[in-house]
């Protein structure tokens, strides 16, 4: 029978505590770059492609909107694409930047509803659940004509 010292028992498992933790660390990588990647579809196929129902796909059994002029659920999405398709045939949203902490995404957008103009700076923030879109949040700031600074907002 092999006996095996104190110290030896407690490197090992020091070692298997940090490999199931580098291990954790890598699934909750994979899972941040596939919520990423799911909030990058719902958007370039919702605010540019103006197709709610292909952007649907990737939104969970509930869908909240913070932004107060927006209404809940599919139905309020579906309402804004088809505004976007009505009012603005043209407009395209450029993500400037992509962020991801767990089950948010948060992107900085360069949208500019009439080719031409100056468009505006958002900032939206979406919260997933099971690799789906439940939640929105965003914020919005027109481009100036005169910027007090030669800064970009991007």
């Amino acid at each position: 029978m092999h006996s095996i010292t104190r110290s030896a028992a407690v490197a090992a498992i020091s070692a298997l505590t940090l490999a199931l933790a580098a291990g954790a660390a890598i699934a909750a990588s994979a899972q941040e770059e596939a919520n990423r990647t799911a909030v990058l579809a719902f958007y370039e196929k919702g605010l540019n492609q103006k197709d709610a129902d292909a952007a649907l796909a990737y939104v969970g059994n509930r869908y909240v909107q913070h932004n107060p002029n927006a209404p809940d659920g599919p139905d309020g999405f579906r309402k804004f694409i088809g505004f976007l398709r009505e009012k603005f045939p043209n407009s395209h949203s450029e993500i400037k930047r992509s962020f991801v902490d767990g089950d948010f995404v948060i992107l900085h957008v360069h949208s500019v509803r009439e080719p031409g103009t100056r468009g505006r700076a958002i900032v939206d923030i979406f919260k997933l659940e099971n690799g789906k879109i439940v939640e929105h949040w965003d914020v919005v700031q027109d481009i100036p004509e005169n910027p007090a600074n030669g800064n970009t907002m991007f």
